[in-house]
């Protein structure tokens, strides 16, 4: 199968990551093209940067029209319900996958994402999945975007003491890393705390694979119509 993997930001390294970590995810037989906007934000960290964002989603999926399925690799599932609108091929969000997930292993989860000027966007979702009842916790790092790459430790540091917080004073019994830029830190920190931590993106593969494999597509009766 084709899975079409878009990073809604413009940092080609963060694109470079997704694409990895979607390669190592995925089956044999699947092959993964990552790509990203022309333009756009560098990181996406609230309703602004969403709202930037979009229109170069979308002339992606234009350019990508034979994909079998396609993932948004924001934890804000960016474009997610406009993209199911030009494909019929599903198209899955890493945030809602994570979430999903994470209902299925745990009776209550936290989220970590990075600035607090994300929290409401993501809290909005999980209501709208009605996972919000699931969900303890929407904890910020403090950690913008980019300085998952250019200062890692310090990035891994506050998030490992944001989990610590999250399974002390909010009941955690699993974490979900609410960004695509944490994607290399889910083994470490589940090791680390003993729980499951959580990466969308795997999470957005395996998703994608089954619903593929049953042949499932979107619906075009209703929201979802054929534009």
């Amino acid at each position: 199968m084709k899975l079409l993997v878009i990073n809604p930001n413009t940092t080609l390294s963060m694109t470079d990551q997704i694409a990895q970590t979607a390669r190592d995810m995925a089956r044999p037989g699947t092959e993964i093209i990552a790509v990203q906007p022309r333009q756009g934000p560098s990181s996406i960290q609230g309703f602004h940067d969403v709202a930037q964002c979009q229109p170069g989603v979308l002339d992606i999926a234009a350019d990508h029209s034979d994909a079998d399925a396609v993932i948004v690799a924001c934890f804000d599932d960016t474009g997610v319900d406009a993209l199911r609108c030009q494909f019929d091929a599903p198209v899955i969000g890493i945030g809602a996958a994570a979430a999903h997930f994470a209902s299925l292993v745990s009776c209550r989860f936290s989220v970590i994402t990075t600035l607090s000027r994300s929290i409401p966007n993501l809290r909005n979702n999980l209501r709208l999945y009605g996972l919000d009842v699931s969900c303890g916790s929407i904890r910020a790092a403090e950690v913008p975007v980019l300085d998952l790459e250019d200062d890692p430790g310090l990035a891994e540091s506050r998030i490992a003491a944001e989990i610590e917080q999250a399974m002390r004073q909010d009941a955690a019994e699993a974490i979900v890393l609410g960004c695509s830029g944490m994607a290399n830190l889910d083994t470490r920190l589940s090791e680390k705390f003993q729980i499951p931590v959580i990466d969308g993106v795997k999470c957005a593969v395996t998703l994608a694979e089954s619903l593929h494999a049953v042949g499932l597509r979107n619906s075009k009766v209703g929201g979802y119509a054929a534009v």
